[in-house]
């Protein structure tokens, strides 16, 4: 008997010290119990006679305070803010740069554009000065005062300066009209073999390039009936031809001018030879 109370006696001094530090962080008190007490109680059953889990010990953590800023903090912050700032700034001045340039960009274009277009005309005018002073030939048809039904295709220089005639062309066609002749003309049939001897036009002179006759009708005609459609204007006859020339006053580099003609012969009671033909038979270049 003395045994089972001096056990509990000191169980109780044991667990006393734990039951004061759960009642001082807030949690259960663990009171002892006494061998009375313990005898009084009923018959533990065999759930009481478990082992029960040992008590927990909560410990609530004091509260967080406020580290108060150092000086470096506080110039580390102070850093910091004045690089955003200066950040925000050399993005407005970069913004505002690009701008200017976008600016002098359009202008630059724009003053570009502008001295291409006073070049151009520049240019176009000083084109008509020189056009309005080279040489042009142009083609006209005279009839023989000598010759009854006969004509002669005549070049004249119609410009400023004089003309040396490198080249010509004629060539005779018999079509029903002007749509039959062939595009682009084809002058390869009408050039002389023996070789041309080039002819200087001053301003205003004029020089024969090529007569024709109605006795040179007869021998272009296939037939005794060709020439009989030729006489009705069943079929035309044309004589066309080319003239190439160039200035004497300008340099060797520069191309050759070339002018086309064509021409009706129209048969009848009074024979005519008159210009005719598509544009592309009748040009200046």
């Amino acid at each position: 008997m003395f045994r089972r109370h001096g056990f509990a006696f000191i169980l109780a001094v044991a667990l006393s010290p734990v039951a004061g530090m759960a009642q001082l962080d807030g949690g259960p008190a663990v009171r002892p119990t006494s061998a009375a007490a313990k005898a009084n109680q009923p018959p533990a059953t065999n759930a009481e006679n478990a082992p029960q889990p040992p008590p927990q010990i909560v410990v609530t953590a004091p509260p967080a305070q406020a580290v108060p800023w150092s000086w470096h903090d506080k110039v580390l912050w102070g850093a910091d803010l004045v690089l955003v700032i200066l950040g925000y700034a050399g993005v407005l001045l970069a913004l505002k740069t690009l701008k200017n340039i976008q600016r002098q960009t359009e202008f630059g274009v724009s003053a570009a554009q502008a001295a291409l277009q006073c070049a151009n005309a520049a240019l176009e005018s000083s084109q008509a000065i020189v056009d309005s002073g080279r040489p042009w030939i142009v083609i006209t048809v005279e009839p023989f005062l000598s010759v009854e039904h006969g004509f002669k295709v005549m070049a004249t220089n119609r410009g400023r300066t004089p003309a040396r005639i490198l080249a010509k062309a004629d060539c005779v066609r018999i079509a029903k009209d002007e749509t039959e002749l062939p595009t682009p003309p084809d002058y390869d049939s009408g050039k002389s073999a023996t070789p041309f001897e080039p002819i200087i036009l001053l301003p205003g002179e004029t020089a024969g390039i090529r007569p024709f006759r109605r006795s040179d009708v007869r021998s272009y005609c296939s037939s005794d009936d060709q020439m009989k459609r030729l006489e009705r204007w069943e079929e035309k006859l044309f004589v066309y031809g080319r003239v190439i020339y160039r200035d004497l006053i300008s340099p060797m580099d520069q191309p050759n001018h070339e002018t086309d003609w064509c021409c009706w012969y129209v048969y009848g009671d009074k024979d005519a030879l008159v210009l005719a033909g598509p544009p592309e038979y009748n040009k200046h270049n």
